[in-house]
């Protein structure tokens, strides 16, 4: 794992609003910074609407499984903590070691979305750029970490 300080992202099941924050930001900051993601109580994997729905946008995901915070606690520098849900938010430890920043961003859950698999992945689309949108406009603030 590398440790320069990075930034983590934290959801409930770490399957679908945690995955894709992690590799829209891996995009947006071009690898500069490590980006991880986890969950508080993690899926058995990740939601292949959220596969479907990065790859609309040119990102592949795979590889990548659903990680409890367990696997990252004391074992990873974090610069920047964000949850993306509720429940991370209340349950995710209050303090992590070296956190400077510390985020919530919340969106609803696209995996709750009901309706045919086509109106589902427009939920988990919608979602998506929601994403996408916030972590522009954080890094126009100047929020993000620097390399």
């Amino acid at each position: 794992m590398n440790q320069r300080p990075g930034i983590l992202v934290l959801c409930t099941g770490n399957s679908a609003r945690s995955q894709m924050a992690e590799a829209l930001l891996r995009n947006h900051l071009g690898g500069d910074i490590p980006v991880y993601s986890a969950g508080t109580e993690p899926a058995d994997e990740v939601h292949p609407l959220a596969i479907r729905a990065l790859e609309e946008v040119g990102l592949e995901i795979d590889g990548q499984r659903p990680k409890g915070v367990g696997e990252y606690l004391g074992r990873l520098p974090v610069h920047t903590l964000i949850t993306v849900c509720g429940d991370a938010e209340e349950k995710c430890p209050s303090v992590w070691p070296g956190v400077l920043q510390r985020l919530h961003w919340p969106f609803p859950d696209p995996a709750a979305a009901e309706g045919s698999e086509e109106e589902r992945l427009q939920v988990f689309r919608e979602t998506r750029d929601a994403i996408e949108a916030r972590i522009a406009e954080w890094i126009e603030e100047g929020g993000a970490p620097t390399a």
